[in-house]
Protein backbone atom coordinates (compact mmCIF):
# COMPACT_ATOMS: atom_id res chain seq x y z
CA UNK A 1 0.00 0.00 0.00
CA UNK A 2 1.00 3.51 -0.51
CA UNK A 3 0.72 7.14 0.81
CA UNK A 4 1.47 10.57 -0.27
CA UNK A 5 1.82 13.10 3.01
CA UNK A 6 2.65 16.47 1.80
CA UNK A 7 3.53 18.15 4.82
CA UNK A 8 5.43 16.79 8.10
CA UNK A 9 2.63 17.01 9.85
CA UNK A 10 0.45 14.43 7.51
CA UNK A 11 3.59 12.12 7.42
CA UNK A 12 3.53 11.98 11.66
CA UNK A 13 -0.30 11.90 11.85
CA UNK A 14 0.11 9.09 8.96
CA UNK A 15 2.63 7.04 11.42
CA UNK A 16 0.02 7.84 14.09
CA UNK A 17 -2.70 5.76 12.88
CA UNK A 18 -0.19 2.95 11.34
CA UNK A 19 1.72 3.04 14.95
CA UNK A 20 -1.92 2.04 16.11
CA UNK A 21 -1.53 -1.35 14.06
CA UNK A 22 2.26 -2.27 16.34
CA UNK A 23 2.69 -4.22 19.36
CA UNK A 24 4.73 -5.08 21.30
CA UNK A 25 7.54 -7.12 20.27
CA UNK A 26 6.87 -6.06 16.60
CA UNK A 27 10.36 -4.66 14.87
CA UNK A 28 9.81 -2.04 12.04
CA UNK A 29 12.63 -1.37 9.34
CA UNK A 30 12.38 2.02 8.08
CA UNK A 31 13.94 2.19 4.72
CA UNK A 32 14.81 5.83 3.23
CA UNK A 33 17.26 8.10 2.20
CA UNK A 34 19.15 10.31 4.56
CA UNK A 35 16.58 13.15 5.68
CA UNK A 36 13.73 11.14 4.35
CA UNK A 37 12.09 11.51 7.23
CA UNK A 38 12.28 8.18 8.94
CA UNK A 39 12.35 10.01 12.42
CA UNK A 40 9.63 12.01 11.74
CA UNK A 41 7.76 8.84 11.07
CA UNK A 42 8.87 7.46 14.53
CA UNK A 43 7.34 10.31 16.01
CA UNK A 44 4.23 8.68 14.88
CA UNK A 45 4.65 5.92 16.29
CA UNK A 46 5.88 6.89 19.12
CA UNK A 47 2.64 9.10 20.01
CA UNK A 48 0.37 5.92 18.85
CA UNK A 49 2.28 4.57 21.60
CA UNK A 50 1.31 7.06 24.00
CA UNK A 51 4.73 8.24 24.17
CA UNK A 52 4.94 12.43 24.60
CA UNK A 53 8.73 12.59 24.72
CA UNK A 54 11.24 14.67 22.45
CA UNK A 55 11.70 12.28 20.07
CA UNK A 56 15.36 12.52 18.41
CA UNK A 57 17.49 10.79 15.78
CA UNK A 58 19.81 8.36 17.43
CA UNK A 59 22.66 8.44 15.27
CA UNK A 60 25.63 8.68 17.95
CA UNK A 61 23.74 6.81 20.68
CA UNK A 62 22.65 3.78 17.78
CA UNK A 63 19.41 3.52 20.39
CA UNK A 64 17.15 5.68 22.37
CA UNK A 65 14.76 3.75 24.86
CA UNK A 66 11.17 5.30 25.25
CA UNK A 67 10.62 4.15 28.70
CA UNK A 68 9.98 0.18 27.03
CA UNK A 69 7.48 0.97 24.97
CA UNK A 70 10.04 1.71 21.63
CA UNK A 71 13.45 1.25 21.21
CA UNK A 72 14.38 3.63 18.28
CA UNK A 73 17.62 2.40 16.35
CA UNK A 74 19.83 4.10 13.93
CA UNK A 75 22.48 1.79 12.84
CA UNK A 76 24.07 3.73 9.78
CA UNK A 77 27.56 3.66 11.42
CA UNK A 78 27.19 0.05 12.55
CA UNK A 79 28.95 -1.99 9.62
CA UNK A 80 27.50 -5.52 10.76
CA UNK A 81 25.11 -7.62 12.80
CA UNK A 82 28.05 -8.95 14.35
CA UNK A 83 28.44 -4.69 16.14
CA UNK A 84 24.57 -5.02 16.81
CA UNK A 85 25.30 -7.96 18.66
CA UNK A 86 28.41 -6.72 20.41
CA UNK A 87 26.44 -3.39 21.50
CA UNK A 88 23.74 -5.33 22.89
CA UNK A 89 21.81 -4.32 20.51
CA UNK A 90 19.67 -7.35 19.27
CA UNK A 91 18.37 -7.85 22.49
CA UNK A 92 15.80 -5.21 22.32
CA UNK A 93 14.33 -6.83 19.43
CA UNK A 94 12.65 -10.28 21.52
CA UNK A 95 11.35 -7.92 24.23
CA UNK A 96 7.79 -6.34 24.69
CA UNK A 97 8.49 -3.17 23.02
CA UNK A 98 8.15 -1.86 19.62
CA UNK A 99 11.72 -1.58 17.79
CA UNK A 100 11.81 1.00 15.17
CA UNK A 101 15.24 0.09 13.37
CA UNK A 102 16.90 3.11 10.91
CA UNK A 103 19.45 1.90 8.30
CA UNK A 104 18.13 -2.22 8.71
CA UNK A 105 20.66 -3.14 5.82
CA UNK A 106 23.35 -2.32 7.97
CA UNK A 107 22.64 -5.01 10.11
CA UNK A 108 20.82 -7.76 8.07
CA UNK A 109 22.35 -10.50 9.25
CA UNK A 110 20.57 -10.49 12.58
CA UNK A 111 17.37 -9.45 12.39
CA UNK A 112 14.53 -10.93 13.04
CA UNK A 113 12.19 -12.90 10.43
CA UNK A 114 9.07 -11.32 11.07
CA UNK A 115 9.81 -7.41 10.51
CA UNK A 116 7.63 -5.61 9.19
CA UNK A 117 9.29 -2.99 6.62
CA UNK A 118 8.03 1.01 5.45
CA UNK A 119 9.62 2.47 2.93
CA UNK A 120 9.77 6.55 2.84
CA UNK A 121 11.19 8.81 -0.54
CA UNK A 122 11.08 12.30 -0.76
CA UNK A 123 9.66 13.29 -3.86
CA UNK A 124 9.66 17.71 -2.82
CA UNK A 125 10.85 19.11 0.03
CA UNK A 126 7.68 18.36 1.97
CA UNK A 127 5.93 15.64 -0.05
CA UNK A 128 6.54 12.03 0.94
CA UNK A 129 5.82 8.92 -0.81
CA UNK A 130 5.66 6.43 2.41
CA UNK A 131 5.17 2.58 1.08
CA UNK A 132 3.83 -0.17 3.86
Amino acid sequence: MVKITKSREETIKFAEEYGKTLRGGDVLLLDGEMGAGKTVFTKGIALALGINAEITSPTYAYLNDYDGKLYHYDCYRLSSGEDAEALGLTEYFYGDGVCVVEWSENIADVLPDNCKRVKIEKIDLNTRKITY
